[in-house]
């Protein structure tokens, strides 16, 4: 169940411009273990009362730890809300779904989609397909892909998670388990050549399994930034993988590891980020 304090959060990102303040705030924090009102106020040149007041959102979501006169760094490994994790690496994650839609056939298709930003990317670049079919447990992706003529839309089941807004369970796993797919597109939080496939969530992670398991195939697309870390729970060992698209600010070695391990490994080239 989503607090109320999540749902003001979530309410108020609606600008891109804000959204893209609080991801800053979380780095800063991230990065310096803790930080004061002042510094953030001069970093990022706001007032003091807009610092003040993004740091209490924040702090309500427990994403961070509101201190007298600042803020600090709770678990690293914390699961960002979806409003905020969008405005994230978008150009490397639009190459990463154009690069995934021409790997697909233009003919009549099934392919399953989890949830992610990334993988929303790839539904957006299916407006154009004529005949595709999607399984997805991702109540963002069926929304976005409702508008395509050419693509249908199946849903599964299941409980909501409303980090993710997407279907898990029993019943999302019986809803993959019952169709045959010939392309599964699955995003990660993490993804190494020692731990597979990783996401935040247990319960996501076994949905997304029975998503991959049902598939002739499955490819991950994740942007660089995912490349070498590990979260929580397993979606899928690397000898269930048959594809990683990336982009080229990955760790060049952790992607020579998992090409080693017989992942075919996509890059496509985006600037460098800032530090």
């Amino acid at each position: 169940m989503v607090a109320p304090a999540t749902e003001t959060l979530l309410a108020h990102v609606t600008s891109g411009r804000r959204a893209k303040r609080m991801v800053a705030i979380l780095d800063l924090v991230s990065e310096r273990g803790s930080i004061s009102l002042a510094e953030l106020s001069e970093t990022l040149t706001i007032s003091a009362a807009t610092a003040r007041r993004d740091l209490s959102d924040l702090a309500a979501q427990n994403l961070l730890l509101r201190t007298h006169g600042g803020a600090s760094a709770v678990d690293r490994g914390r699961e960002l809300p979806v409003a905020l994790r969008d405005t994230r690496f978008q150009a490397a994650k639009r190459a990463i779904a154009r690069e995934m839609v021409e790997r697909l056939p233009a003919e009549r298709y099934v392919i399953a989609l989890c949830g992610g930003t990334t993988t929303a990317g790839v539904a957006r670049e299916l407006a154009s397909h004529r005949d595709i079919a999607v399984v997805t447990n991702s109540l963002t992706i069926a929304g976005l892909l409702a508008a395509f003529p050419g693509v249908r839309v199946v849903m599964t089941g299941g409980f909501l998670r409303p980090q993710s807004l997407e279907l898990v369970g029993a019943l999302a796993e019986s809803t993959f388990n019952s169709v045959n797919v010939g392309t599964a597109i699955l995003g990660a939080d993490g993804i190494t050549a020692a731990e597979g496939v990783t996401t935040h969530d247990e319960t996501e992670a076994r949905t997304n399994h029975a998503m991959v398991a049902k598939a002739q195939r499955a490819v991950v697309v994740a942007d660089g930034s995912k490349i070498g870390r590990v979260a929580l729970a397993q979606c899928a060992p690397l000898d269930e993988i048959g594809m990683l698209i990336t982009d080229s600010t990955a760790d060049a070695d952790e992607l020579q590891r998992i090409r080693a391990a017989g992942v075919e490994v996509v890059v496509v080239e985006v600037g460098a980020r800032p530090n």
